[in-house]
């Protein structure tokens, strides 16, 4: 009886978290984006916090002059540079840095090898070709690939759900038409549109996005038409349509939820994909601008410098961890919502 008074995503949410290995792997990746999002206070080459002569200072949230801490010139101050360093911790001074003292752009010119170096006590990952700290570079990539995972899965999920449930509720010469555009689209070369808008514009991570978002949908929207066809025979949608209710209604209040499955099964997969699709761009110089912190930048300078060894090994490890933890969500999250899967 207990079972029974329970609600469907109730019960689902209970067979979801029987999987143990799904349920930790959304407990791990969603502590891993958190500290993602906090990524300037776990690597940042600026203090977070300066005592300086009586006067505090907070050198992340403002642009501070060399010569505030007793340098010569006017310029932005290098917090890497030993005298700035012991200025600020000499005496009454005291600095509070974060874990890993170097951001995602910042060139280690005290480094006692040439770049690529190996991991150090500096830097605990090593560097890459350009100097730049190995670690500070996977925190800020898996965060922008992460990021730009969920924009491109909200988006194409969205396109998904309204055009495919434009299709299966109405069906005949919407369906059709519907139907006829997608096969036209669909053979549209995509990495050639890629490659040429890539050309012609200059490259942005808001260009990347609208281009993969006009062909992302496509998929997702085969399997809610589906689903809103099955859906839209049933006596509960006759019995709203006696009473009265609009299309719009009908297919938010009625068909939707009850076709939703297979959008809520994908979402993990769809995340994989779009982290992989950034990725392979990045790694082709077709994806973020240059600069940005990026997992495919660094597997191309790995390519690049064969006896780094470390470079190429973290950023996989990142990367298969990564699609690993969604892989296993998603399976968890297809197991929960299988309506041929009873409770015990």
């Amino acid at each position: 009886m207990a079972a029974a008074s329970l609600s469907p995503s109730r019960r689902a949410w209970l067979r979801f978290r029987r999987n143990r290995l799904g349920y930790w792997s959304l407990v791990l990746f969603c502590a891993l984006v958190v500290l993602s999002l906090f990524a300037e206070l776990i690597s940042n080459d600026r203090p977070l916090l300066v005592r300086y002569e009586g006067k505090t200072y907070f050198p992340m949230a403002q642009d501070l002059p060399e010569t505030t801490f007793g340098g010569d010139f006017e310029s932005d101050t290098d917090y890497l540079d030993p005298f700035i360093r012991e200025r600020i911790t000499q005496g009454d001074n005291w600095a509070i840095y974060a874990p890993n003292p170097y951001g995602p752009k910042t060139l280690n010119y005290f480094a006692k090898e040439p770049n690529p170096s190996r991991p150090t006590s500096e830097n605990w990952l090593g560097t890459d070709d350009r100097g730049r700290d190995l670690l500070a570079q996977l925190i800020y990539g898996f965060r922008v690939s992460v990021l730009f995972a969920l924009a491109l899965t909200f988006i194409g999920t969205v396109l998904g759900i309204v055009t495919g449930a434009i299709q299966g509720f109405f069906g005949g010469r919407t369906d059709l038409a519907f139907q006829r555009f997608i096969e036209i689209w669909s053979s549209m070369p995509e990495l050639y549109l890629l490659i040429i808008f890539s050309a012609v514009l200059s490259p942005s991570i808001g260009l990347l996005l609208v281009l993969l978002s006009l062909f992302g949908w496509m998929g997702l929207s085969d399997y809610v038409r589906a689903e809103c066809l099955r859906n839209r025979q049933m006596d509960y949608v006759r019995a709203a349509r006696a009473m009265g209710l609009s299309n719009a209604q009908i297919i938010w209040r009625h068909v939707l939820p009850n076709s939703l499955t297979p959008v809520v099964t994908f979402l993990p997969f769809r995340m994989s994909a779009a982290i992989l699709a950034l990725t392979s761009l990045d790694f082709l110089g077709l994806g973020v601008p240059p600069g940005t912190p990026s997992l495919g930048e660094l597997l191309s300078q790995g390519k690049n410098n064969i006896d780094a060894w470390w470079i190429s090994l973290s950023t996989f490890g990142v990367l298969v961890i990564t699609l690993l933890l969604l892989t296993f969500m998603g399976d968890a999250l297809r197991d929960a919502l299988d309506p041929r899967k009873a409770d015990r």
